[in-house]
């Protein structure tokens, strides 16, 4: 068995070449041991067809056993799932064991119709809200604040503290929203809803694990203590996630593009490829002090569940 020595030893031969921005060998990831008490969260989105019902309750049933400290269910842009997204939540904190939080935005809402919304929730045994300024619909151009409604997250974190008293997480963006004005600017808004009562952060998706432990030791300095927790997105569509995190202002590093060079027609090696690169940040990230972590799955339990295996998060009953 590894020695805590040896262990701190091999931990550290590892962020030493990350830290340089070298790829480590993937030697130095399978001699790291096993990690212990990690965490894992979950998030789905809506189904809009019996198909893809059926879809996210066998992803459902295939990651409950892990045990998820909760899952999130996402809410459209402009508020157009916001139907699907209560039915969704609501059915499985009914029909299954895990937590459930329900993602709920400003866009397009007054503040008194998203206040019963919330109260909805409250009422139907839902007690965690990951609270999102939200984005303007497709073709609407640019965020405008509804002038009756929660201009900002802060503003609807407050809201719904005042609703009840919801466990509330929120955005975090280890490279800045693409609308913030500086990465300092963006900071300070990560505070206000952390001051405004959110009790947990939830990072956009990044690929080098160094940009995650970066802004974590910016937020820490700027005051800002609640869990900051990961967002992984295990990678099969490198076109797609390209295309998406042009949008979001997350950076795609080449070498992520190179290894799935040649792959388009070939979608059961993307799949391999994209859980060792997902467990490896992990992995890497966990030897670094960081034990949660959340998962974009996009409704697809396969990759998850097996980067979920090799973290040591395993099946239990329930």
């Amino acid at each position: 068995m590894m020695t805590r020595k040896e262990k701190t030893r091999r931990y550290q031969e590892l962020l030493n070449v990350t830290a340089a921005g070298r790829r480590p060998h993937p030697s130095m990831i399978v001699a790291l041991p096993l990690p212990e008490g990690v965490k894992v969260s979950f998030e789905f989105f809506p189904p809009t067809t019996e198909k893809a019902e059926a879809s996210l309750w066998s992803c459902i049933e295939r990651l409950s056993p892990v045990r998820p400290s909760f899952v999130s269910v996402t809410y459209g842009a402009g508020g157009t799932t916001r139907e699907r997204t209560h039915e969704t939540v609501v059915k499985i904190a009914r029909k299954t064991n895990l937590e459930a939080a329900a993602h709920l935005t400003c866009v397009g809402s007054h503040r008194q119709e998203i206040d019963a919304i919330a109260k909805r929730y409250w009422q139907a045994g839902i007690r965690h809200i990951v609270a999102l300024r939200g984005d303007a619909p497709e073709g609407a151009g640019s965020y405008q604040a509804n002038p009756d409604g929660y201009a900002y997250a802060s503003d609807l974190v407050s809201g719904l503290k005042k609703v009840a008293d919801f466990e509330i997480s929120v955005a975090a963006y280890p490279e800045s929203h693409p609308e913030s004005k500086s990465p300092e600017a963006d900071l300070n808004n990560l505070k206000r809803k952390v001051d405004a009562g959110a009790t947990r952060a939830i990072t956009q998706y990044f690929f080098e694990p160094e940009t995650y432990l970066r802004f974590l030791e910016r937020a820490r300095a700027a005051g800002i203590h609640v869990p900051i927790v990961p967002g992984i997105l295990p990678v099969t569509n490198i076109a797609q996630v390209k295309k998406f995190s042009k949008l979001s202002g997350t950076t795609v590093p080449d070498w992520l593009t190179e290894l799935f060079d040649g792959l388009d027609n070939d979608p059961e090696t993307r799949k391999l490829i994209a859980a060792s690169v997902a467990a490896e940040q992990c992995r890497i990230l966990h030897a670094s002090g960081v034990n949660d972590f959340h998962f974009y799955t996009l409704n697809r339990a396969d990759l998850t569940y097996a980067i979920c295996h090799i973290l040591g998060v395993r099946k239990q009953l329930i």
